[in-house]
Formats: structure tokens, sequence, C-alpha cells
């Protein structure tokens, strides 16, 4: 789908950091080879597995089975974050068409049974193998393997000055968010948790949010 279909006219933020802490350089450098060698490892594991997703997607729903979206990373930077589409062509037309359908608060979209998704769609979200080719994305060094989840630019928008502070670190592919129930979490624990990242992360904590990743995705626990 072509990104310029999905951007959105939104001034340009810096967003100051956090409270100061103490990280010692070489937590930066562990958190970055963690992700390289995750990132590459997923990819390679998975690579059957985003083939034929890519084939189904293309056989129930016309059109490309990449979806391209601008999302905001780090101190306010847009990037182009990749995933495998699951809901129809100009789905994200509708985004505030359906905005009173969403199933948690704020300002972010959640809908179990979202009326945009395909024949394979729910099963792709459900299973989380549309957000395997974010790891393209880890690999570009716009995601870690463990931050907040990207926020699109018009979520952004409707933030409070508590819930900028999630984009003082890396967007991630998994978050405390994804391992504490994702869509049965409201928006406002969804905040705290990625504040209580930001405040705590180390790359051994890192290393323990992958390991619980895994069994919360095998569960689909909190899918939507």
């Amino acid at each position: 789908m072509n990104l310029a279909e999905n951007e959105i006219a939104l001034p340009v933020r810096t967003f100051a950091p956090s409270a100061a802490r103490e990280i010692p350089a070489w937590w930066h450098g562990a958190k970055r080879c963690i992700d390289v060698i995750v990132a590459c490892v997923a990819l390679l594991l998975t690579a059957p597995v985003l083939i034929a997703a890519a084939l189904a997607i293309v056989a129930v729903s016309p059109g490309s089975p990449i979806f391209v979206q601008e999302r905001v990373g780090k101190n306010g930077r847009r990037f182009r974050m990749y995933k495998l589409r699951t809901m129809v062509r100009g789905a994200h037309l509708l985004h505030e068409d359906v905005r009173h359908l969403s199933e948690v608060s704020g300002p972010v979209l959640k809908i179990r049974n979202d009326p945009r998704l395909h024949a394979v769609g729910a099963f792709l979200r459900r299973t989380s193998i549309d957000e395997l080719p974010n790891f393209l994305n880890v690999l570009l060094g716009d995601m870690s393997v463990v931050g907040p989840r990207p926020p699109l630019p018009c979520e952004v928008e409707r933030y409070c000055s508590g819930a900028r502070r999630r984009l003082t670190v890396k967007p991630g592919v998994t978050c405390l968010w994804q391992i504490s129930g994702r869509s049965r979490v409201s928006f406002d624990e969804w905040i705290l948790l990625d504040a209580r990242y930001v405040d705590e992360w180390t790359p051994w904590s890192d290393l323990a949010i992958i390991a619980r990743t895994i069994p919360a995705v095998i569960r689909a626990d909190g899918a939507c």
C-alpha cells in the first residue's frame, strides 16, 4: 500500500527526555546487540510463516500483502513501519469512522471484530503474525525489540504530556503492555507500564520481556 495514502500532515515535535537517569553507555550497545541478534533469528525462523501469510493475504484481498504506515518513534521522529496487511485496501481512510467501536480508552483504536479486517486478518492479529515485519524496522534502527509500541501521528496529537514520555525511548516490537494483557489493559494503565519501562529498563529486563512475550503470543493473551 502506498505510504502517501497513510500520511497525516502534522507538525514534527521534539519531546523532552524523562527525568535524568544514569544509564551506562554499554547498556545501549548491549540493547542494540540484542536487537540485531533477536531480529535476525526471528526473521530466519519465521520466514516460511511470513511467506505463507503473504500468499494467504493476496488470495483473499487484492493489493500488496505488506502494509507500510507512518508511525512516531523516539523523540517524535517519523518512520515507515512494516506490517502484514490485515485489512482491506483503503481501511486507513475509515479510521475515524470506526473510532466509536474502539474497545479501549484513550486515543488508541482497538476493535476485536474490526469490520475492516479481511478474511485472514483476525487470525494474523490474534497470532501476532502481522507484526513479524516489525523486525525489519529493528534492523533498520527505527525500532527496538523491546520498547513502547509505536503510535500513529493522529494518536500522538491527542497525547497528554505524561503519555509523551513513552516517546523518549525507541518504540518496540514487544513491551510490558504486550505481556500484561494487551487490549484488556486500559490506556491509562498502558501509559503507566510504558513509563515504568522508560524509568527501569536494563538489558536484563529486555531479555526477560522477550522471554515472557513468547508464551503470551502463543496464548494470544489479550489479542485484539
